[in-house]
């Protein structure tokens, strides 16, 4: 039996070798095809919030599947008594610096991904980092405190709710104007699906982190 996969292996090698890939018989470059159809210059955000919405909205119930993972996982186990945090002057002066850059940087991949490199999952990372750092050097009362004060819990929700409904509605063919191609205030729904998700993944990550930090502390 092992010959006919040895004969199998020789005849895949000798086909790659020998037959051309087929190309697409088309007058437009896939690309330029798929920044035409999205209206965004960002072809990778045109393909994950448009082409392939379907499966960005599972990705996003995905990771919300996993927060609520995290809670379920660590809801029986015992919070820790002392948590400790890098308490020396210049671990909190680079924390607090790095995560002002790292917010910043979300915010600006959020507001701006469908014209450059970057998107809502990028911005949402950048923003979860940013809440990481903080919480490093933070006493964790003082970040569960302000968690709670902004209801971050209920507005992850609302976004994630919000995110579903407008994709379901962009789904059945119903787009707003993709406007001028390049300008912020274009590509019609796409930019508003970036800040949802940048919401989302940002406040979902801050949850993990106070959840973990207080039931495994911090090292």
């Amino acid at each position: 039996m092992k010959w006919v996969y040895i004969a199998a292996g020789i005849a895949l090698f000798i086909k790659i070798l020998l037959v051309p890939n087929p190309t697409l018989d088309s007058s437009l470059p896939i690309v330029d095809s798929i920044v035409q159809d999205s209206g965004v210059p960002n072809a990778v955000t045109g393909i994950i919030f448009r082409n392939r919405l379907y499966d960005t909205i599972f990705e996003v119930v995905v990771f919300t599947i996993a927060i609520m993972g995290c809670y379920f996982l660590l809801a029986n186990e015992k919070p820790q008594s002392k948590v400790y945090q890098f308490t020396d002057e210049p671990s909190i002066v680079l924390a607090r610096l790095g995560a002002t850059i790292s917010a910043l940087v979300g915010i600006e991949l959020a507001i701006r991904g469908h014209l450059s490199p970057g998107g809502g999952f990028a911005a949402g990372v950048a923003l979860g980092t940013a809440i990481g750092l903080v919480a490093i050097v933070s006493s964790p009362e003082w970040m569960q405190a302000i968690y709670q004060r902004w209801k971050a819990a209920t507005l992850e929700k609302i976004s994630v709710l919000i995110f579903v409904v407008l994709s379901a509605i962009t789904l059945i063919g119903i787009e707003l104007p993709h406007g001028q191609l390049g300008e912020l205030f274009s590509g019609g729904i796409i930019p508003i699906l970036n800040i949802l998700v940048a919401i989302k993944v940002g406040l979902g990550s801050w949850a993990a982190v106070l959840i973990f930090i207080r039931y495994r502390g911090l090292f």
